[in-house]
């Protein structure tokens, strides 16, 4: 039997908020977090948008998803995201306790896993979740982005 609300499915929400930062010219990743098969938190990157370093889509999702809960603590979540979170991201992670991280493209110079980034202990990681479609928009970002420069 098909699971309606499985991994790929999440991503593919994840991925639709990658695809509203690359609309904005912003890098584009984005990112769900889900509580008991419900989105509760969509965010994208607005680094640009707010002229801020820190306005990555896992940061802009876990704030809204702590908003939404009303604590900060985001232990029987899932973060769906569409590049695997940066050091910073990871920490913030590591801070609200986040369940489950789930990512679709790798990120071999910036990413948490080469970085040796901690994660809290009980974070379960899940990587490769359509890697082939999250990498491919970033890819095509930064070719269209070199060919307007």
């Amino acid at each position: 039997m098909i699971q309606p609300f499985d991994d790929a499915y999440f991503m593919r929400k994840a991925y639709q908020e990658a695809e509203i930062a690359f609309d904005k010219g912003e890098v584009p990743v984005g990112a769900v977090i889900v509580l008991n098969n419900r989105i509760i938190a969509r965010a994208h990157n607005l680094t640009e948008t707010l002229n801020d370093v820190t306005a990555h889509a896992e940061m802009q999702a876990f704030t809204a998803a702590a908003d939404f809960l009303g604590g900060k603590y985001l232990k029987d979540c899932i973060l769906y995201v569409t590049l695997e979170p940066c050091q910073m991201c990871a920490g913030a992670s590591y801070w609200a306790q986040i369940g489950k991280i789930v990512y679709g493209a790798s990120e071999p110079e910036r990413g948490f896993v080469n970085l040796k980034t901690t994660l809290h202990p009980k974070t379960k990681v899940v990587s490769g979740i359509l890697e082939n479609e999250c990498s491919q928009i970033l890819k095509r970002f930064f070719i269209e982005k070199r060919n307007l420069n």
